[in-house]
């Protein structure tokens, strides 16, 4: 299991990330768009969305930080844009975590299926700390 923490921008995520890189200098990271997810008829994507960032990370003095701007409709509060990431190869650990997390909390996204993960949901607990939680199949 590890930890990783989570960064979200209201579209300013690329420009964060350069300037990250280049204050811990290290190699510039992939940066995947919202452009670059398969498309889904249940949340159609227009122009500017897609040339969000949906995702890069950076590994920062040995913590991997991950980096994302917020689509449109979802709300950025700055301050309340950190969550905590919990990467499994454990299934039922990563189900447990969930469980125990979202007692007394708000689910954003219950424990799914996505392109990424086999099993990945997103809560915020009840201190108002937002968890990620995903299993990693090691395919990567």
């Amino acid at each position: 299991m590890s930890l990783a923490v989570y960064v979200n921008f209201n579209g300013n995520c690329r420009e964060a990330v350069d300037f990250y890189t280049n204050v811990f200098n290290r190699e510039k990271p992939k940066i995947m768009l919202f452009g670059d997810t398969p498309p889904n008829p249940d949340f159609p994507l227009d122009g500017k969305t897609k040339k969000l960032v949906m995702h890069a990370e950076l590994n920062i003095s040995g913590t991997i930080v991950m980096f994302s701007d917020v689509p449109p409709g979802m709300p950025f509060v700055a301050g309340n844009n950190i969550s905590l990431v919990v990467t499994s190869r454990d299934m039922n650990e990563i189900k447990s975590l969930f469980g125990k997390l979202k007692a007394g909390g708000t689910v954003a996204m219950d424990l799914q299926e996505t392109f990424w993960s086999k099993c990945y949901g997103y809560l915020t607990d009840k201190y108002g700390i937002g968890w990620q939680l995903s299993y990693d199949s090691g395919e990567r």
